[in-house]
């Protein structure tokens, strides 16, 4: 059928060849104006610029987006795995350095008992470790892994560190208990080394949480002990072994009966720290009445 073309109330057609003809005409037109002038291709680029154009810069910012992300992921997996591995470095190195402490710390505490055994070579001597002590900070009893296996026996006398420390006085085949000079009531007979003068060490906590001990009955007539002063185990105990440092006086006053003198010293050793202790194996001789 022929187009049909309503103009007003009547019907106007047009043949069918005619309308190809023009249409081709017009297609014809088209194409000289397009590749002779520049007017479509500014509508053209009108159009590109409104959609085309936001369209690629939004893929292009969408896949700026996407890098960056899978950069982000990519350093933070290495960031983690170096993490990981710097942790496990320090870790190791910490470890490391736990050991040399602990080495060092028993190499110091070696050295000491060297030095000690050293000092009193006289006196027969075994090492011994600290197994267990009662509770509190300080090492007033405490039990050591030797025994009468080990030909131990009770009164004998324990040094450490720089002196006395203390003597067995229970003991089974391969333990002993050794009470301190620090413990409450635990009386040492003691000499200022100094002057030959005569006193008594009692041990007392409350006192030695100020790192103190007391001593009394200090015969002093002329003033001649000071603070300063070191106090040994004296010749007329009868449980210890002679010249064996217990400490130093550290505060020193008369009595009320003006005859005797009174104060406190600090023990030579650490009573807060103490894992192996030398045994003298050696027992003060006593007359028998």
């Amino acid at each position: 059928m022929s187009p049909v073309i309503k103009r007003g109330g009547d019907k106007f057609t047009i043949p069918g060849k005619y309308l190809l003809f023009i249409l081709t005409i017009v297609a014809v037109a088209l194409m000289v104006i397009t590749l002779t002038t520049s007017l479509f291709s500014g509508i053209a680029n009108t159009i590109a610029g409104f959609v085309v154009v936001p369209f690629q810069r939004g893929i292009t910012t969408a896949g700026t987006w996407l890098i960056s992300e899978a950069d982000k992921l990519e350093t933070i997996e290495r960031l983690q795995s170096e993490n990981d591995e710097l942790q496990a470095r320090v870790d190791q190195l910490t470890e490391e350095n736990m050991q040399l402490t602990q080495d060092k710390y028993e190499l110091n505490t070696l050295r000491q008992l060297y030095e000690l055994d050293a000092q009193y070579e006289s006196y027969e001597k075994v090492g011994a470790h600290v197994i267990a002590k009662d509770s509190g900070n300080w090492f007033y009893s405490f039990i050591i892994d030797k025994g009468l296996d080990d030909g131990l026996a009770i009164d004998m006398n324990i040094i450490a560190g720089g002196g006395l420390v203390g003597r067995i006085t229970s003991i089974g085949p391969d333990w002993a208990k050794v009470t301190t000079i620090i413990a409450d009531n635990f009386s040492v007979s003691g000499m200022v080394l100094s002057t030959s003068d005569n006193l008594i060490v009692t041990g007392n906590l409350e006192s030695y949480e100020n790192g103190v001990i007391s001593f009394s009955k200090l015969q002093d007539s002329a003033d001649v002990v000071v603070i300063g002063d070191k106090v040994v185990t004296s010749n007329i105990s009868d449980k210890y072994l002679p010249e064996i440092l217990i400490g130093y006086i550290t505060t020193i006053e008369s009595d009320s009966n003006n005859l005797t003198k009174s104060g406190t010293l600090t023990p030579a050793v650490d009573f807060e720290h103490l894992d192996e202790v030398l045994v003298i194996t050696t027992l003060k001789q006593t007359v028998e009445e």
